[in-house]
C-alpha cells in the first residue's frame, strides 16, 4: 500500500428537505446503464484523521444507524472478556460474516465439538451460504437451508462456548439481559465512545446496538490501535491475519484486507461498511436504500480520496450493469 495526500471530498450543494423535515441525504452512488443515469443511492459517509478527529463527512454522520455485522468485532471482544479462549482462525470466525464455504462450515463444526456443542445448540435461522456460488454448489448437493450454514454461525458458536465457559445459560444466549449481551453492550460503549440509542434484533437474532456512523469509525479505530493482547487488539489481529475466514475467498473484506496488511474491514447488511487503516485513519458510511452493490465503489472512492494508492481498489470499485449477459453499465460512486 501507498499513501499520497488525501483528497477532500467536495461540498455537495445543500439537500432538499423532506416531506417530514429533515434533509434528504447526499447521492453517493448512481446506476449507470447505456450512458443513462437510471438510478442513484443516498446516504451518509465519515471520514476520521489519524488524530481520530472528523476529516470530512457528507450526510448525517451523528444520526444513530443499526451497524448490523459491522458490530461483529465488538461482539468478538466481548466473548474474550468473559473469558473464552479464541485465537487465529477460530477468532476471525467468531467476527465473521462468513460465505459459507466448505472451510468455515467445517471449522464452526469443529469449534462446537469443541466446546461440547453441537448444531442444534445454535438459534441462528436456518439458511443457505451467503456466497451465491456457495449456496448453489450447497442446494446441488441435496442439502437444504440448516443453522450452521447461515453466515453468523461462527459468532453464535463463540458465543454460546462463552456461555458454557462460564455457565450461563444456553437456551438465552441471545436475550438482551444475558451476561454475555452485557458484555457486549458494554464493549459497543467504549469503542464507540458512545451510548446505545436504540437496541434491535438483528438477522440472525442477536440483539442489535445502535450506533451514530462517526461512533461506529471511531470504534474500528480503537480496535487498531488498541495495547496487543487486550481483546479488541486480539479481535483486529485475526481478522486480519485470517481475512478468508471473515468474510470469503469472493468477498471484497477478504480482498481488502489481504491487499492492504493492517486495515480492518468489515460490512454489515443494508449497506453499512466500516474501515479502519494501521494508521488510525478510519470512516464508515451507509446507503439508505440498504443496496450493498454500492459497497465497493463507495469504498474503492474513499479509500482513494484518503490517499491509498493499491490495485485492489479497482477491484472493488469494478460494479457492471449486465444487459443481455453482456456489460453495458456500472455502479459508480457519486462525490
Amino acid at each position: 500500500m501507498t499513501s499520497s495526500s488525501p483528497t477532500p471530498i467536495p461540498e455537495q450543494a445543500p439537500a432538499p428537505e423532506a416531506s417530514a423535515g429533515a434533509p434528504v441525504p447526499p447521492v453517493l452512488a448512481e446506476v449507470v446503464r447505456s450512458g443513462f443515469v437510471e438510478g442513484r443511492h443516498r446516504g451518509s459517509l465519515v471520514v476520521l484523521a489519524a488524530d481520530g478527529s472528523v476529516e470530512s463527512a457528507l450526510g448525517d454522520v451523528a444520526a444513530p444507524v443499526f451497524p448490523r455485522s459491522t458490530n461483529k468485532p465488538m461482539q468478538a471482544a466481548a466473548v474474550l472478556r468473559a473469558g473464552l479462549e479464541l485465537s487465529g482462525e477460530r477468532l476471525a470466525l467468531a467476527a465473521a460474516s462468513h460465505s459459507g464455504e466448505s472451510f468455515h462450515l467445517d471449522l464452526v463444526r469443529t469449534m462446537l465439538a469443541e466446546h461440547g456443542l453441537t448444531p442444534d445448540h445454535l438459534q441462528t435461522p436456518p439458511d443457505l451460504p451467503l456466497d451465491p456460488e456457495e449456496a448453489e454448489s450447497y442446494l446441488a448437493s441435496g442439502r437444504v437451508r440448516d443453522r450452521l450454514a447461515m453466515n453468523c454461525s461462527g459468532k453464535h458458536t463463540a458465543m454460546l462456548a462463552a456461555a458454557a465457559r462460564n455457565g450461563w445459560p444456553l437456551a438465552s444466549y441471545l436475550d438482551q439481559d444475558h451476561p454475555l449481551q452485557q458484555l457486549v453492550a458494554e464493549g459497543v460503549r467504549a469503542a464507540s465512545g458512545e451510548e446505545v440509542a436504540h437496541v434491535g434484533t438483528d438477522g440472525c437474532g442477536a440483539p442489535l446496538l445502535s450506533l451514530s456512523l462517526t461512533g461506529l469509525a471511531r470504534a474500528f479505530r480503537h480496535f487498531v490501535l488498541a495495547d496487543p493482547g487486550t481483546p479488541e487488539r486480539r479481535v483486529a489481529d485475526a481478522m486480519r491475519a485470517h481475512p478468508e475466514y471473515v468474510a470469503g475467498t469472493r468477498r471484497p473484506d477478504t480482498w481488502l484486507m489481504q491487499a492492504l496488511p493492517g486495515t480492518l474491514s468489515k460490512m454489515g447488511a443494508e449497506a453499512v461498511q466500516a474501515v479502519a487503516l494501521p494508521d488510525g485513519r478510519a470512516l464508515a458510511f451507509k446507503i439508505d436504500d440498504g443496496a450493498t452493490r454500492t459497497l465497493g465503489p463507495i469504498l474503492g472512492r474513499l479509500l482513494r480520496r484518503m490517499g491509498v494508492d493499491s490495485p485492489v481498489l479497482a477491484r472493488l470499485e469494478d460494479a457492471p450493469l449486465l444487459g443481455g449477459g453482456v456489460r453495458v453499465g456500472e455502479i459508480r460512486a457519486a462525490f
